[in-house]
């Protein structure tokens, strides 16, 4: 089975390939209606606050991680362990989509946005997180409760650490990324002083995040290098705010790029079809940039 344009999302989340998970690639708090296609959903009315939804972008996504599920590989990862979950139900509906590179290379960990009120996985991280999985980088895509986020991204972090090994990633030198509320989790776990006190390991600072259309303005020493992008039609995150807070870091002496697009709105994701288009190879050079330091 292929996933098409026209395939129900309960088609989709009741597949045998994704048993036990498969509810969690739609975000579970806007509840679409299981009859609605693929299509159907792909809009801003369904996503709420986001712009260039692509169907055919969702469907490479969605199509990519059946195959890998079909040759039996382990393709969802819970961050919680059992008895955790036992004990906050909650926690069951969090865990990492992997989206698999080279063996041993390093890790990026993606959070989609959704005002900390939903999470826009398929269009906000699914997408970043398999373009750098086919640049060979290991990529996980963490599906996270909104009131919670900050939480639930420190235990992903956590379980990534504790488990690098059986999933053959390279740690060290790894990259946060997000968009809008996403690039808040990212940028404040980027944080040294924030990662220690939010994680439970010795667990080293990012080597750099990528903040998409976020209004986050606070800078500190403490930072990651950042590199960042947003439209100028954005009508929730100002371009301008983003872009003196990258020159605040550079005045702190953290290394930061910014780009601003032309008539891009908010939540544009990947940028496919637009004057963004690429935007993540070169966020991608910034990362490997700060590896080679």
């Amino acid at each position: 089975m292929v996933f098409t344009k026209d395939t129900k999302i309960r088609e989709i989340t009741q597949h045998p390939s994704f048993r036990g998970f498969g509810h969690l690639l739609f975000p579970l708090q806007l509840a679409f209606h299981p009859e609605e296609t693929v299509q159907d959903v792909t809009d801003s009315n369904h996503f709420i606050w986001y712009s260039n939804l692509k169907t055919k972008t969702s469907l490479e996504v969605l199509n990519n991680l059946l195959e890998r599920a079909q040759k039996n590989e382990q393709i969802f990862f819970p961050i919680y362990d059992e008895d955790e979950m036992v004990k906050d139900p909650s926690k069951r509906e969090t865990g990492l989509f992997y989206f698999k590179g080279k063996e041993y290379e390093k890790f990026a960990l993606i959070n989609a946005g959704g005002g900390f009120h939903y999470v826009a996985a398929l269009h906000d991280s699914f997408p970043q997180a398999l373009a750098l999985s086919q640049r060979g980088y290991n990529a996980f895509a963490l599906i996270y409760r909104p009131e919670k986020a900050y939480e639930d991204l420190a235990q992903a972090l956590d379980y990534l650490y504790s488990h690098s090994s059986e999933l053959k990633i390279d740690p060290d030198q790894y990259s946060l990324w997000g968009g809008s509320a996403g690039a808040r989790m990212a940028i404040r776990l980027g944080n040294k002083s924030e990662l220690q006190r939010l994680t439970r390991t010795s667990i080293e600072p990012a080597s750099m995040v990528v903040s998409q259309y976020t209004g986050y303005s606070s800078v500190s020493r403490d930072d990651a290098p950042t590199y960042a992008n947003c439209g100028t039609n954005d009508w929730i995150a100002n371009w301008q705010v983003m872009e003196n807070r990258l020159k605040n870091l550079k005045k702190l002496g953290i290394d930061s790029q910014f780009h601003v697009y032309k008539g891009l709105r908010h939540g544009f994701g990947i940028g496919k079809e637009t004057v963004a288009e690429g935007w993540i190879d070169n966020a991608i050079s910034f990362w490997e940039k700060q590896i080679n330091k």
